[in-house]
């Protein structure tokens, strides 16, 4: 949900070691965990890639993506150290992929999918009780969002329609189970990854 950095690096360092340093002092914790979720979300990225020159852009997401969602759901937190470089190369790998494809059409709809769900997302945060949605949602929904709308504005609503579905079904399971409360905070990071995964999915079944 919201997201921080540890002071573990030194302002002398170049930005990429210090960025590096800090998105491993992260992961350390989960590390175990991370990879062993990392292993099936990347099986799935090669699936539903094609594979074709998607595929860099898909790993990048299920590896970075596994991390995200195991450390969010054990501390409500999305790093900037692991949600900012999944943005930026989602952008570069993109890239590449409309200069492989010649889909640049496709290129400039993922850059207005990602500004759409960045807006999305800024909104909800404004206005969700506090615990809902976090600011790291709202950063890490440029990347979902540009690889969701890649394929088409139906794919973007997809991925947002499957995230909340599934947060809604869990939070009333929680609630009946009387484990969680009204205003028990919940990790969204892991929903608007698996939202992201189903609407990724449904394309490559629909070929879209």
């Amino acid at each position: 949900m919201s997201s921080s950095e540890p002071a573990a690096t030194s302002p002398a360092e170049p930005f990429v070691v210090r960025l590096y340093v800090r998105a491993r002092a992260e992961v350390r914790p989960y590390a175990r965990a991370a990879g062993i979720a990392a292993v099936p979300a990347a099986g799935w990225a090669l699936w539903a890639s094609g594979p074709g020159w998607l595929t860099p852009a898909y790993l990048v997401l299920a590896v970075v993506g596994a991390a995200l969602a195991v450390i969010d759901a054990r501390t409500h937190r999305l790093p900037n150290a692991l949600v900012f470089p999944l943005t930026w190369a989602t952008a570069v790998l993109l890239a590449v992929a409309a200069l492989g494809t010649g889909d640049w059409p496709a290129l400039g709809r993922a850059a207005l999918g990602a500004l759409a769900f960045f807006a999305l997302y800024q909104v909800l945060y404004l206005i969700a009780p506090s615990g809902g949605i976090g600011y790291g949602d709202v950063k890490l929904a440029l990347s979902l969002g540009a690889l969701l709308t890649w394929h088409s504005w139906t794919i973007l609503l997809v991925g947002v329609f499957a995230a909340h579905l599934v947060a809604g079904v869990v939070a009333i399971v929680l609630l009946l189970g009387r484990r969680a409360g009204w205003k028990t905070g919940i990790a969204f990071g892991p929903y608007m990854l698996i939202g992201t995964v189903v609407g990724l999915t449904w394309a490559r079944l629909s070929g879209w």
